[in-house]
């Protein structure tokens, strides 16, 4: 797959980018999608909810009235669940949500989430820039010149850059990040993703190196 580079000013360049077809036009697997983005939500999750049971909460533990010849139900304590302020029945306790995918598992999700958004034309390649200070309007001036503003954008670098992050971490909806971190969900959630020409290689070898690894 060939996609053509551009320029930080939106014009378009003489050079193109080679894409590996085994990464960016494979047929995705929405099973695998689903259950990589499920993941990466579940890992996220503090899992500190907390309710009292029955023998938690503050109450008396007295029989409230004679169990027979009253015509209302046995009520064995004001802690009881079916009363006002009483314990609940099954409620949530801390729990740890995570859980793990094989490695392969993984790769495939990542390749089929770079494979749906090469299908939509929402990947754009641009010649490697940096900025000498950090601007947020840089950045700005960048996203215009494609017409990305107010979309969600996710800046693939081939590096850590300081200059490029902090001039974008201001701007609602983008992100930026080095070729070898985005997983499956920060690829879907995007609209569009502008990758650097260098960050190309670097983001193709941080997936198909771990696939090798894991098959070896």
């Amino acid at each position: 797959m060939k996609l053509d580079i551009y320029k930080i000013d939106g014009s378009k360049s003489s050079k193109k980018a080679e894409l590996s077809d085994t990464i960016f036009a494979i047929e995705p697997n929405d099973v695998v999608l689903y259950e990589d983005v499920r993941r990466h939500m579940a890992n996220k999750r503090q899992g500190t909810h907390s309710t009292k049971g029955r023998s938690e909460v503050v109450g008396s533990t007295k029989k409230l009235y004679r169990q027979k010849g009253t015509g209302n139900a046995r009520r064995g304590s004001a802690k009881s669940p079916l009363l006002r302020k009483g314990g609940t029945t099954f409620g949530p306790k801390p729990r740890d949500y995570s859980f793990k995918l094989n490695k392969k598992v993984i790769q495939l999700a990542r390749k089929s989430a770079l494979s749906v958004k090469a299908a939509a034309e929402a990947i754009t390649i641009v010649n490697d820039f940096t900025f000498d200070t950090p601007k947020t309007k840089q950045v700005l001036d960048m996203l215009a010149a494609f017409e990305l503003t107010g979309k969600k954008v996710l800046i693939v670098t081939p590096e850590t850059d300081k200059s490029i992050y902090v001039s974008a971490r201001n701007i609602p909806g983008v992100s930026v990040l080095e070729g070898n971190k985005p997983n499956s969900y920060q690829i879907l959630h995007a609209d569009v993703i502008v990758i650097q020409e260098s960050a190309i290689s670097v983001l193709e070898n941080s997936i198909e190196s771990n696939t090798e690894e894991v098959a070896a």
